[in-house]
Protein backbone atom coordinates (compact mmCIF):
# COMPACT_ATOMS: atom_id res chain seq x y z
CA UNK A 1 0.00 0.00 0.00
CA UNK A 2 1.50 3.21 -1.13
CA UNK A 3 -0.09 6.39 1.07
CA UNK A 4 1.23 9.67 -0.51
CA UNK A 5 3.30 11.99 1.00
CA UNK A 6 1.02 14.94 1.92
CA UNK A 7 -2.01 12.70 3.26
CA UNK A 8 0.72 11.00 5.30
CA UNK A 9 1.92 14.15 6.70
CA UNK A 10 -1.53 15.51 7.49
CA UNK A 11 -2.59 12.32 8.95
CA UNK A 12 0.33 12.50 11.57
CA UNK A 13 -0.01 16.54 11.74
CA UNK A 14 -3.46 16.18 12.56
CA UNK A 15 -3.35 12.88 15.33
CA UNK A 16 -0.19 15.19 17.16
CA UNK A 17 -2.46 18.26 17.67
CA UNK A 18 -5.05 16.45 18.63
CA UNK A 19 -2.89 14.17 21.39
CA UNK A 20 -0.04 16.31 22.42
CA UNK A 21 -1.96 19.47 22.28
CA UNK A 22 0.95 21.70 21.67
CA UNK A 23 0.15 25.99 22.12
CA UNK A 24 -0.59 27.20 18.42
CA UNK A 25 2.76 29.71 18.51
CA UNK A 26 4.46 26.39 18.74
CA UNK A 27 2.73 25.06 15.58
CA UNK A 28 2.91 28.56 14.00
CA UNK A 29 7.11 28.34 14.67
CA UNK A 30 7.54 25.24 13.18
CA UNK A 31 5.68 25.38 10.07
CA UNK A 32 7.09 29.05 9.11
CA UNK A 33 10.77 28.06 10.39
CA UNK A 34 10.39 25.11 8.26
CA UNK A 35 9.19 26.71 5.42
CA UNK A 36 11.65 29.45 5.55
CA UNK A 37 14.58 27.43 6.61
CA UNK A 38 13.63 25.30 3.42
CA UNK A 39 13.76 28.13 0.87
CA UNK A 40 17.14 29.11 2.56
CA UNK A 41 20.92 28.93 1.51
CA UNK A 42 21.33 26.77 4.47
CA UNK A 43 18.76 24.09 2.67
CA UNK A 44 21.61 21.95 1.09
CA UNK A 45 23.61 21.91 4.13
CA UNK A 46 20.48 20.63 6.40
CA UNK A 47 19.44 18.55 3.10
CA UNK A 48 23.15 16.78 3.70
CA UNK A 49 22.92 16.65 7.19
CA UNK A 50 19.68 14.32 7.35
CA UNK A 51 20.87 12.27 4.72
Amino acid sequence: MQVPLWLALLVVGYLGVKLIRPPAWLIAVLLLGGFLLADSVLAPVIDSFLK
